[in-house]
């Protein structure tokens, strides 16, 4: 359970790093600006900007407001599936730690070290990057030529699973295991299919272009004719409200962007680099195998 005391809400209050902030302060501090400009020509009546219907931004931004929860909600929605997926993927490396052990200690190894090898290509592939294979060498205890073949796989982590299965199978084929425990030990290698697939379909189907797009340039629309709306009622107070109800909806819209994408390098992206250190401590610990350090999930993204 979270506990949050009063440091933790003066935190929330005055955090910078891992908020929407930076990415929206460039277009808040131009609204800004215009409403400062706007609101001061209003106030010294040197000029009278025609008013726009207040009532018609009141209905614009309903309207807006609609769409900006169903958009927050869709990429929430990726974001926690996403979360699931991982810890899924968490929690049959540990199945297969405690079922393993009914191996030879050889091929227990050569296992548990697939599984650790998936978990990192499984996150690279799913951030369209490349670890070097030195890299990887020292937590998958594979070659150097069988980590080159395992690079030049057109589906990698599908591969890796292939070489589970080949393991168990040779088990039962020696007769190590049971039909039974191969069918049990068989189930998990499906459990980590099902969770590629899952990432897969979230990771090439993001929400449609012209809806996000649409969504955007009507969110910095109204933020921009804002000050035209409000500068005639609020005079030097209007940038102050302005910024406040732009940062709203710019923040939504950015927002939702990034958490649309949830296996980036964003810091509101899961940490997959901490989950898959996870993966690697926990089962070489288990084999009696140096462990890597921990790495601490970044900005307020916590396992």
């Amino acid at each position: 359970m979270i506990v949050r005391d009063q440091s933790d809400t003066l935190k929330l209050l005055f955090s910078w790093r891992g908020t929407i902030l930076p990415k929206v302060l460039p277009p808040l501090g131009f609204v800004m600006l215009i409403s400062a400009i706007v609101g001061g020509i209003e106030f010294i009546d040197l000029y009278r900007f025609p008013e726009i219907p207040l009532v018609g931004f009141t209905l614009i931004g309903v309207v807006l407001s609609i769409f900006l929860g169903f958009k927050n909600s869709a990429c929430y929605d990726r974001w926690w599936e996403a979360r699931k997926l991982w810890g899924m993927l968490i929690a049959n490396a540990r199945h297969f730690d405690r079922d393993c052990r009914i191996f030879p200690q050889g091929r227990r190894e050569r296992i548990i070290h697939h599984v650790i090898v998936f978990a990192n290509v499984l996150r690279d592939r799913l951030r369209h990057q490349t670890v070097s294979p030195d890299v990887l060498q020292q937590t998958s205890g594979m070659s150097p030529q069988a980590l080159t073949q395992l690079y030049q796989q057109a589906n990698a982590p599908q591969y890796t699973l292939s070489l589970i299965q080949w393991e168990l199978m040779q088990a039962l084929k020696e007769g190590e295991i049971s039909d039974i425990i191969y069918t049990q030990m068989n189930a998990h290698v499906t459990e980590l299919s099902l969770v590629q697939t899952g990432c897969d379909r979230i990771a090439t189907t993001p929400l449609p272009f012209a809806y996000s797009v649409l969504l955007n340039r009507t969110v910095y629309f109204f933020c921009f004719m804002l000050p035209f709306s409000l500068g005639s009622v609020l005079g030097l107070v209007t940038p102050l409200l302005v910024g406040i109800l732009a940062y709203t909806f710019l923040g939504l819209d950015a927002l939702s962007s990034e958490i649309e994408e949830p296996f980036g390098t964003q810091s509101n992206d899961l940490p997959l680099d901490s989950m898959v250190r996870t993966i690697e401590i926990e089962l070489l610990g288990t084999l009696g195998k140096p462990t890597p350090p921990p790495i601490q999930a970044q900005d307020h993204n916590l396992l």
